[in-house]
């Protein structure tokens, strides 16, 4: 004996809308701006020497070499409080970003947890390289 539900085309309706208003949920996040920051290292400096990022929101990092020398981003805890879209603009360990003179170098992410961490360019951190960053 089979058994009839009533209602199929008021509850497919439902599920189709359901399924509508997922996906605009979706689209919606995938649409979200992505907030460019852009942070030019030289030699021998970073400026600015300063980065407020907030959690939850989705960021390009644009870092630009205007120097002579090979520069580095080199915040490793920082980064393991992100997560990065890109993972191959990063040393393949994840703890920095390398910049050749004259080249630039873009990072996306989103920051996944707060805090406050340092900032170096690890070969020139000796001559005054250095910042902070902070998630909120």
């Amino acid at each position: 004996m089979r058994q009839r539900i009533s209602g199929g085309p008021a509850i497919a309706a439902m599920l189709a809308l359901s399924g509508l208003a997922g996906m605009a949920r979706a689209a919606e996040t995938a649409a979200a701006p992505v907030q460019t920051v852009t942070v030019e290292l030289v030699d021998d400096r970073f400026v600015p020497d300063h980065l407020t990022f907030h959690h939850g929101v989705a960021y390009r990092l644009h870092l630009e070499n205007r120097g002579k020398d090979m520069h580095e981003f080199t915040a490793p805890e920082f980064f393991k409080a992100i997560k990065v879209g890109n993972p191959d603009a990063l040393v393949p360990d994840g703890h920095e970003a390398v910049v050749a003179p004259g080249k630039s170098r873009d990072i996306d992410f989103v920051p996944v947890r707060t805090g406050h961490f340092p900032l170096t360019c690890a070969d020139h951190d000796w001559d005054g390289m250095v910042g902070t960053i902070d998630v909120d």
